[in-house]
């Protein structure tokens, strides 16, 4: 299988992150979903360590990894925090249209800085009015000589504010609706260009989530990215690449909760012997882990299809974000149960890991949207 082949040539790296999540990024978990604060610690470490280099072709200075092993890595980073996962999982995002439809001064231009993590990036799409219908969306942009003034306001947008680099899309033809949609590289310092509210989450606490406000905006004509129109294409084939990177994430959470639950079963003891003697108990932990493992699997199929280059993907790609982020709210819901009150308690990591996974059945498109993709796919194949 191809599997074998890629995870050969990338083991090392994939084996040195998961040291690196087990020594450095667990110990931090608690404190940042704690604290609520960006962990710039965790993102100076996966800059050090060339993680967040992982997206990017060699040429700009990344280390140009196949789509399985950014997905591998993100996994690993989210067993222990999925705050720090997410670091990962949102440079491909925001950087990934650039890879796409960006032009070769575009990537010289931006790609070094992101690969080295100097840069954060960020994906503008979602806005207060328009979520799982991005076509609705209001943010609209002018052409004026050799600039386009951006009018309008992002909403939920991780990184948001951090990031020098977004990925903003905006309407320059309403009349056409999706194909009146157009993609921007949008600076931070860009006139006319501000953070609005910051948002007080459930979970992935240390991921900050902003507004973004658009007053005027001026930005360069050449920061458009590909043509004027292109930009709804654009959106929605970057989240068919993306997908698996956020199922890799709720497979990471799943993971850690049932380290946790196994780990816990075997010592908590009641009635004179652990419970992990108790039948009740290990059916729940058998339950756990081939959930676990069957939404590993498919999220690792969808890398591979996108590594392969295979034409049809985006159903997969649905299917693991879906997969893995329903047995992640399963499995996290199930640990706690293993622990009982334990579970309930901010001591033990369980509680964090159920409110971290619950994003993953939300962003990136939510889980009836992929539902809808899935769907959509099956009936053309027809």
């Amino acid at each position: 299988m191809a599997v074998s082949h890629v995870i050969e040539d990338e083991r090392a790296l994939i084996d040195a992150i998961r040291e690196i999540a087990q020594e450095r990024v667990a110990p931090r978990a608690a404190e940042i979903d704690h604290s609520g604060e960006f962990p710039w610690d965790m993102k100076e470490l996966l800059a050090q360590q060339d993680i967040l280099a992982m997206p990017f072709p060699t040429e700009y200075g990344g280390i140009g990894a196949s789509e399985l092993a950014i997905v591998m890595a993100i996994e690993e980073l989210s067993r222990c925090c999925a705050t720090t996962g997410l670091l990962l999982a949102v440079q491909q995002l925001g950087s990934l249209p650039i890879l796409l439809f960006g032009n070769e001064q575009q990537k010289q231009k931006y790609f070094p800085r992101l690969a080295s993590g100097e840069w954060m990036a960020a994906f503008g799409l979602t806005e207060a009015g328009s979520g799982s219908d991005a076509a609705a969306m209001t943010t609209t942009a002018v052409r004026k000589g050799d600039t386009y003034i951006l009018n309008g306001a992002k909403r939920f947008i991780t990184n948001g504010g951090l990031a020098q680099v977004n990925s903003v899309f905006a309407q320059t033809d309403p009349s056409k609706g999706t194909r009146g949609i157009s993609a921007f590289i949008v600076e931070k310092d860009f006139p006319g260009f501000s953070v609005g509210r910051i948002e007080d989450k459930m979970g992935i606490k240390g991921s900050q989530t902003a507004e973004l406000i658009f007053d005027n905006c001026e930005i360069p004509a050449e920061n458009l990215l590909g043509r004027e129109g292109d930009g709804f294409k654009l959106a929605m084939m970057t989240l068919d690449r993306t997908r698996p990177g956020i199922g890799a994430q709720a497979v990471g959470i799943a993971q850690g909760a049932l380290d946790l639950a196994v780990s816990y079963s075997k010592q908590r003891v009641q009635f004179g012997k652990p419970i992990a003697e108790n039948q009740g108990i290990q059916f729940m932990l058998a339950d756990m882990a081939t959930s676990v493992e069957a939404a590993r699997l498919m999220v690792y199929n969808a890398a591979e299809m996108i590594d392969r280059g295979d034409k049809n993907f985006n159903k997969y790609s649905a299917m693991a974000k879906m997969f893995a982020s329903d047995a992640a709210m399963s499995v996290t819901n199930d640990a706690i149960q293993v622990l009982g009150g334990y579970g309930y308690m901010k001591e033990y990591p369980a509680e964090r890991m159920m409110r971290d996974a619950k994003i993953t059945q939300i962003y990136e498109g939510t889980n009836q949207i992929q539902r809808l993709v899935i769907a959509r796919a099956l009936l053309m194949e027809q």
